[in-house]
């Protein structure tokens, strides 16, 4: 019987949040502070509907998806490179770079968010896409080298050899043979890369005001004289696990291997 109850039980514990987030998500604000039930005693999808029709909200999910698209995208494709010369070659204080790469992802990012202000703000880049992605690049192209070192590390040099033997290219080696060879690290860097960038708000809220909002700053807008409308956080939360379960859906595969064969 321990056999399935503790498993059970376990699940049970990881998706009640979850649940609980759901089950607010359907409510009003008067009910939740209210009433504790289990289930919506006034089931309501005003909610949603706010969030759906309401450009101030719906923006900010666009405009958090792009951003955290294009710091994926970016921070995987100079990982890449970056990850291949620590695996293969040594040079001096290579060891001393790889540390001092892994150090940036321990900062904390209010470190960076007033540097990061003034800069954007003094080459018109403040409100955009493209600043998020690459002020998110500083923690997330550290965390993507170290990851894929693992995995690269793991793949023979003969494999490179004997490409070269066989009259490929450096590019045509790193993407026909290569990159296939450490899919499952792309997965795995890929996946933090988006959900590092998907979490974080400190610096999508400093560098963002009205174009570029991220769905994380517009959800401050809440809070009122009033209160905080609650069943509105609530639902916009649950939306936001969306595009991480998404994610996680079609790397699965590669995360399963990553937490057995790389630096997870």
């Amino acid at each position: 019987m321990s056999r399935w109850l503790v498993p059970t039980l376990y699940i049970v514990f990881l998706l009640l949040p979850i649940y609980w987030l759901l089950n607010m998500s359907f409510k009003t604000t008067n009910e939740i502070l209210g009433t504790f039930a289990l289930i919506p005693l006034e089931f309501t999808l005003d909610n949603y509907i706010k969030i759906f029709t309401d450009p101030a909200w719906y923006r900010g999910y666009i405009n958090s998806i792009l951003y955290v698209v294009i710091n994926t995208v970016i921070s995987v494709s100079f990982a890449l490179p970056a990850a291949y010369a620590f695996s293969r070659y040594r040079f001096l204080g290579d060891k001393h770079l790889f540390f001092w790469l892994l150090t940036n992802r321990m900062a904390p990012p209010a470190v960076f968010a007033l540097p990061f202000f003034q800069l954007y703000a003094a080459i018109d880049l403040f409100d955009t896409h493209i600043a998020v992605a690459l002020a998110h690049c500083l923690f997330n192209i550290p965390l993507a080298v170290w990851i894929l070192e693992g995995f690269m590390s793991g793949v023979p040099k003969q494999l490179d050899e004997m490409a070269y033997i066989d009259g490929y290219s450096f590019p045509r080696f790193f993407v026909k043979i290569f990159m296939p060879a450490v899919a499952s690290g792309i997965g795995v860097a890929a996946f933090f890369c988006f959900m590092y960038s998907w979490v974080e708000m400190l610096l999508s809220k400093t560098l963002t005001s009205v174009a570029a909002k991220s769905i994380a700053a517009t959800m401050t807008r809440t809070a009122s004289t009033a209160g905080y409308e609650l069943g509105l956080l609530a639902a916009a939360g649950a939306l936001t696990i969306i595009p991480g379960a998404i994610v996680i859906y079609f790397v699965r595969n590669y995360i399963a291997r990553g937490f057995s064969l790389g630096r997870v």
